[in-house]
């Protein structure tokens, strides 16, 4: 059985590389802890998925879960492996709260592999996305 995936949007970052420094300046002992307001319901099946994270409308890196902690003021902290790894590109609207992602539907790593829905403008993909295109 494949471990469940979430999505979170990646408020303030313009791509992935803003989304990359912000991890570093986060990241101690090999995780990157995120902070959030809510545990997510199903965090048992998350462990071992992935956060996916939505810029600009699209799913384009992912980082492995590793557990999750509480802090002393009762916020969820979200413990990631410090990895971005680029998946192929998939629309996605931003939304708030949690939304699971099952492995079926959750979009591929690139492994290296260019992606061509990741080189066009944000607009597009969007016209597209909404005409059914992609």
């Amino acid at each position: 059985m494949h471990p469940l995936n979430i999505t979170k949007v990646a408020v303030g970052c313009e791509d992935v590389a803003a989304l990359a420094i912000r991890t570093e300046g986060r990241t101690v002992d090999g995780e990157a802890p995120v902070q959030t307001r809510y545990r997510p319901t199903r965090h048992g099946e998350l462990i071992g998925g992935s956060l996916f994270w939505i810029i600009k409308h699209r799913l384009t890196v992912r980082q492995r879960i590793l557990g999750f902690d509480e802090t002393a003021e009762g916020r969820c902290l979200i413990r990631l492996d410090p990895e971005l790894v680029p998946v192929r590109a998939q629309p996605k609207r931003a939304h708030q709260g949690w939304r699971y992602l099952t492995a079926a539907d959750a979009p591929a790593d690139l492994n290296g592999e260019a992606d061509d829905l990741a080189t066009m403008p944000p607009g597009l993909v969007r016209a597209l996305a909404e005409l059914a295109l992609l």
